[in-house]
């Protein structure tokens, strides 16, 4: 009972793809996994306010791809694309390799209210500036449910409304199918650091079903259908 599990990582493979994206020996391994740890928590903290959703990190070939997923790209590049090239600078000391081997590339999204980590991120930052947790929690199930979700839930746990005993409560919307795993679900974990303590959310929605070509809602293949479908030839 209760052996939960991360959604991401039991659909790598399947709905979800890995997003750090190389091969290394065993000797430079730790090494390689360490600093892209290390280059992810930089960044985060260093655009902060860009609305980062995910980091990519593609190895090949001695040159870097880092892929930045943001919902506000305009404060990523900066004034004619400034301030993304003293990220690469910094980066590239990070990573010890040459400027001209790391390309920083910035992909939009284009609807935040469906990213899980961004709306996991905007219950925190509403919990930090002292809006009631039941109202951000209502707000952001409403407007993912309103941007055409499958379903939603919300979770968060501590002191909530600084209370003497923490306590977790969650709002649910929709269908949020964690073991389907054709499902494409998304997950997002954000901490609310208040004056009481930390504020754990965590944020799961739900986008509807991945299928592979010819294979349909109910899981029969079109294929069986057609057969099925023409009548046997007549005896004799």
């Amino acid at each position: 009972m209760g052996q939960k599990v991360n959604p991401v990582g039991i659909r790598l493979g399947i709905t979800r793809d890995w997003t750090s994206k190389w091969y290394a020996s065993t000797k430079n391994f730790p090494a390689y996994l360490y600093t892209d740890h290390v280059v992810r928590e930089f960044l985060k903290k260093k655009l902060v306010e860009a609305s980062v959703s995910r980091i990519q990190i593609e190895r090949a070939a001695r040159k870097v791809n880092i892929t930045i997923h943001t919902a506000r790209p305009g404060i990523v590049i900066g004034k004619k694309g400034e301030d993304i090239e003293k990220l690469r600078g910094q980066v590239s000391k990070m990573m010890k390799m040459p400027v001209t081997d790391v390309r920083i590339n910035i992909a939009e999204i284009r609807k935040p209210e469906l990213d899980a980590q961004l709306v996991a991120d905007g219950i925190a930052q509403q919990l930090e500036r002292r809006v009631m947790f039941r109202r951000a929690m209502k707000r952001a199930v409403t407007n993912t449910m309103r941007i055409g979700a499958g379903g939603i839930k919300v979770r968060v746990s501590g002191r909530l409304n600084g209370a003497e005993i923490s306590r977790a409560e969650w709002y649910h919307e929709g269908r949020v199918p964690l073991h389907t795993l054709r499902a494409d679900l998304d997950y997002g974990v954000a901490e609310a650091r208040t004056t009481y303590g930390v504020i754990g959310v965590k944020v799961w929605i739900f986008k509807g079903e991945i299928f592979r070509p010819g294979e349909t809602a109910e899981g029969e293949q079109d294929a069986g259908q057609a057969q099925a479908a023409t009548p046997a030839p007549a005896a004799g």
